[in-house]
């Protein structure tokens, strides 16, 4: 298969990753500079993303782990069965009773009898839980906002699309076609 011929940057801005691909193209002749630049810039975004979580944990004073556990929790609507959330985290039910008694003891949680069935019990997020999520998110949210912010609303969209495509190729047991 033939290189496709990488299309010159807008406005003749280039970025760290046009030379990375110049770099290589000289060393593997056969290397496409389109995918590999596809796949470089959304490596390093992930990268990027993960660095901005990392320190907004940080400064909202949570571990990977308790914002995981928040955010499921938040997923649910702000309550959810411990049960759930083992299923949700992939963890064992006393993995998370152990992550919900930490968060309970900072006041983040609190366990709570269910109203219809009174032997179960549910999670929810207090005030304070409710605001540090939403600060540790809104943060990422931002970051996210202000990366796609340089494209068109439509451009957004396609972008969004495209790499739905890459994302179903990848989950396809057969792979890409």
């Amino acid at each position: 298969m033939e290189p496709t011929e990488a299309t010159e940057p807008p406005g003749g801005r280039r970025d760290w990753t046009d030379g990375y691909v110049d770099r290589w193209r000289g060393v593997l002749p056969d290397l496409d500079p389109v995918v590999e630049g596809a796949v470089t810039r959304m490596k390093k975004l992930s990268v990027h993303l993960r660095r901005v979580r990392e320190q907004a944990l940080v400064d909202f004073g949570l571990e990977r782990h308790e914002f995981d556990t928040l955010h499921r929790i938040a997923g649910h609507g702000g309550s959810a069965a411990p049960s759930e959330l083992a299923d949700d985290l992939d963890l064992a039910p006393a993995s998370v009773a152990a992550r919900l008694d930490a968060l309970e003891e900072r006041g983040l949680v609190r366990r709570v009898r269910a109203a219809a069935e009174r032997r179960r019990v549910v999670v929810e997020l207090t005030e304070a839980g409710r605001e540090t999520w939403r600060g540790a998110t809104g943060v990422l949210g931002q970051e996210e906002a202000r990366l796609l912010g340089v494209l068109a609303p439509g451009d957004r969209a396609l972008l969004n699309d495209l790499l739905r495509r890459v994302m179903i190729g990848a989950e396809s047991p057969e792979g890409p076609r």
